[in-house]
């Protein structure tokens, strides 16, 4: 029950919280802008759906950062300039990730400015 009385878990759990309404925020938008697309009457049956399966996703996705978050012990040590480093399954998810969003974002940059074909876009 040390918890209770602990400000890091608060500022953690008020991060959290904040992040999931700007991301449910996103979601909403996002939802609405594709069954937008669909007619009328499927509108409001595909936002249901989609809402759900997005909560669904969401907490699917923090019990695998809760367990991510666990993985702390090092798999690999090597010593780098003097320095003792480990690198733990968190560590290297977290490296993986970003490498990731690097070259994704690299890549939808790419496509922005020079097209699907290597032609400049206008």
């Amino acid at each position: 029950m040390d918890w209770i009385t602990d400000p890091q878990i608060w500022i953690s759990l008020l991060t959290l919280t904040l992040l999931e309404i700007v991301l449910g925020v996103d979601n909403i938008i996002f939802i609405s802008i594709l069954a937008g697309k669909l007619p009328p009457d499927q509108q409001a049956r595909a936002r249901r759906a989609g809402l759900m399966l997005a909560l669904i996703t969401r907490v699917i996705l923090l019990l695998g950062l809760a367990w991510i978050v666990r993985l702390e012990k090092p798999f690999v040590e090597f010593t780098v300039l003097s320095h003792h480093v480990g690198i733990s399954g968190r560590d290297l998810i977290l490296i993986l990730g970003g490498l990731f969003l690097l070259a994704k974002s690299t890549h939808e940059i790419h496509d922005k400015l020079e097209g699907e074909d290597g032609e400049v876009s206008r």
